[in-house]
């Protein structure tokens, strides 16, 4: 299970990958150009790049769908240099911009001159282009930049071809979500619109409040586009997910690793590896070339998962997967890797697991939050056992406390169109998930930049009174607590495959409502273990009330986004963000006055009361996790028609206030290789 962290705004704006590339060229291979006008070194020299700011370059190869990107004006000159300029990964071309000299190579100088050009344009005179447009612009990005420079040969080997495996992840997660059959309707010679079906996995819109506007879309008509998961005549009216969860064979069609489709007028079950099989070779295949590149034997955990994972890839058990998957560690292995089909929100019944791609390094400062969390994970079990009572007991808790670690690349189903995952609990089904072995991640390097971190500070101080931010930091450290007490809660009261009178809490609360419950009962154990863990000295009270801060910020995002999607399925953060505010009104430990001021002096402003937090999270916690304990759906229901769907949160000023911001959206680069120096003219 997943912690998302909230949408924020950047100062920078380009696109991230969406939709799997054709083939993309190597990043070692300049694409053909055609009608290049050649540049002599005496024209470079006198270019000076200066006609765009940082923000309208980014933002332009955006709406021209490149895969560059401006990271900083490191020297100020106002002007892209050549170490400044990335290549992002998962674009259908892999275009270099910077030569073997080191400068600027044609390629650059012929897309900057269309930067210009498309930021000196006018606005486009059809209304579907200019909605297309406001999409592209309502997203702004964050760069996660890899350095390899300096790396072993083993490592970049180990690199690339986890990298040729992600390529193949994005083929079967567009295969799983149908795209891959509308992607021709999108017109090739709309660069526009092949920029927003990339970077949102298909033709709808993302950005709030334009996810809810059917004609924003990157096909003409806004066709409805079924996933391939199910049967395509299944997927009519809006209650089709619950019509399939009430069929005498739904135990197997809901099975997580089974697609559904229809034969002798019938639905059948079938396994992912015959469904998607040719997709799924072609990852095992990557697998082994990565496991075989490892000769250091210092990796002999990763090359074993890398070698369980392949098969599993090919026989669709992913249970010797898991098995070796959660042998890695902090202290075995510098890499992490998870490359499995695994969570589910991405459908619209919320039942099947989408294929994905976490790659990232291990970083060593989660080892010492670990050895002040293991010690007492059996307590924090106990503890919430004695909150819920009947009929839950504890049980012996052995899970792993989350690692810290510094994402490289993320794919498919891990590679979001709008914001990240920051926190995530694996697995969710089978012995590893059962048995508390899986293993719980905070990603260390995202939203960790500058202009996050500035921005994140605007958006929180238009909601917040001066008061509350008093605790507001600025760094990650805040969110982080809050994650890896979130992804650690996972693990802990009514989890996994815990079953009440015989059922499990899909079965009984149905897909989007047992997920976002899930995610209640996680982020709920943010809050309440910050009292628990503080009174056992694990915690500093200002450690606490920075991290209820950032939680509030947090909740306050997701609540801006809207409550459901397009198909009115269950936003699961947005709607547990606001049972949270919701609760925690009514218990006054958070009070909304209309005529207060806010830090940046807007009328109407939150309060936090850190006196009366802990107790109302404790209240919280008990009645999440028991609605969680005794499968008690009706309940569910009631606090959901009561905070997600009433009107003691004030859902729209929230998202007026915030939703003034663009939205993050994450692209990727890796340097490999360093250029050579440039040639000294006479």
């Amino acid at each position: 299970m997943r912690r998302a962290y909230p949408s924020l705004a950047l100062l920078v704006t380009t696109a991230c990958s969406a939709t799997p590339p054709p083939a993309e060229r190597p990043l070692d291979a300049d694409p053909p150009l055609t009608a290049v006008t050649p540049v002599t070194p005496k024209e470079k020299v006198k270019r000076t790049y200066q006609d765009l700011d940082r923000a309208t370059f980014n933002r332009m190869a955006t709406r021209l769908d490149l895969p560059l990107y401006w990271s900083a004006d490191k020297n100020g000159n106002g002007a892209p240099d050549p170490d400044e300029v990335a290549t992002l990964l998962f674009f259908p071309t892999a275009t270099k911009w910077v030569d073997e000299t080191g400068g600027f190579s044609k390629a650059f100088d012929l897309y900057y001159d269309k930067l210009v050009a498309a930021s000196k344009a006018a606005p486009p005179a059809d209304a579907h282009a200019r909605i297309i447009q406001q999409e592209l612009d309502g997203a702004s990005s964050v760069l996660v930049r890899t350095d390899l420079r300096s790396a072993s040969d083993e490592t970049k080997d180990v690199v690339k071809h986890v990298l040729a495996a992600a390529r193949a992840i994005d083929d079967l997660y567009a295969r799983q979500n149908g795209i891959d059959v509308v992607a021709s309707k999108v017109p090739s010679d709309d660069v526009a619109a092949q920029s927003l079906f990339r970077r949102n996995w298909g033709p709808e819109c993302k950005v709030p409040p334009l996810d809810q506007n059917k004609a924003c879309n990157a096909i003409a008509g806004s066709p409805k586009v079924p996933v391939d998961i199910y049967p395509a005549s299944l997927q009519v009216g809006d209650d089709w997910c619950k019509k399939l969860e009430g069929d005498k064979d739904a135990k197997a069609l809901l099975a997580p690793f089974n697609v559904v489709r229809e034969r002798d007028k019938k639905l059948v079950a079938v396994p992912y590896n015959q469904a998607y099989g040719d997709g799924m070779k072609r990852v095992a295949n990557e697998l082994r070339l990565a496991a075989a590149a490892i000769k250091d034997p210092g990796e002999a955990a990763f090359k074993a998962y890398l070698e369980a994972d392949a098969k599993s890839f090919e026989t669709n058990d992913w249970q010797p997967a898991d098995e070796a998957w959660a042998k890695m560690n902090s202290r075995n292995s510098k890499y992490y890797l998870r490359v499995a089909p695994d969570e589910t929100y991405w459908e619209p019944c919320s039942q099947k697991a989408g294929f994905q791609v976490s790659f990232a390094f291990i970083n060593t400062d989660s080892i010492a939050l670990q050895d002040k969390l293991t010690p007492v994970q059996q307590e924090m079990e106990d503890t919430l056992a004695k909150l819920i009572g009947h009929p839950y007991a504890a049980r012996k808790v052995t899970f792993h406390l989350p690692d810290f670690i510094d994402i490289i690349a993320n794919a498919g189903d891990a590679r979001d169109a709008i914001g990240a995952t920051i926190g995530e609990s694996l697995p969710n089904w089978g012995p590893v998930a059962n048995e508390g072995r899986g293993r719980t991640v905070a990603m260390n390097n995202l939203y960790a930049d500058p202009d996050s971190l500035a921005v994140r500070r605007k958006k929180a101080e238009s909601l917040f009174d001066e008061a509350s931010l008093a605790f507001y930091v600025d760094s990650s450290k805040a969110g982080l607590l809050a994650t890896v007490l979130h992804e650690a809660t996972h693990n802990l009261g009514p989890a996994h495959e815990y079953k009440y009178l015989g059922k499990k809490d899909d079965d009984a609360f149905g897909g989007d409502l047992a997920s976002m419950l899930e995610e209640l009962k996680a982020q709920s154990g943010a809050l309440f273990y910050l009292d628990v863990l503080g009174k056992k000295g694990v915690f500093t009270q200002r450690e606490a009330k920075e991290s209820y801060t950032d939680s509030m910020v947090w909740a306050m995002n997701h609540i801006s986004r809207g409550m459901y999607t397009p198909s009115h399925q269950r936003k699961a953060y947005s709607q547990l963000a606001a049972i949270q505010v919701g609760f925690l009104m009514e218990e006054k430990a958070l009070v909304w006055d209309p005529k207060a001021k806010s830090a940046s002096g807007e009328t109407g402003a939150f309060h936090i009361d850190f006196d009366k937090f802990p107790r109302a999270a404790e209240k919280l916690m008990k009645q999440v996790a028991t609605i969680k304990a005794k499968t008690d759906k009706q309940l569910a229901l009631d606090l959901a028609k009561k905070y997600v769907d009433g009107k003691s949160v004030p859902q729209a000023t929230i998202a007026e206030r915030l939703l003034k911001f663009p939205q993050p959206n994450f692209v990727y680069a890796i340097d490999f290789d360093a250029p050579k120096p440039p040639k000294t003219e006479e």
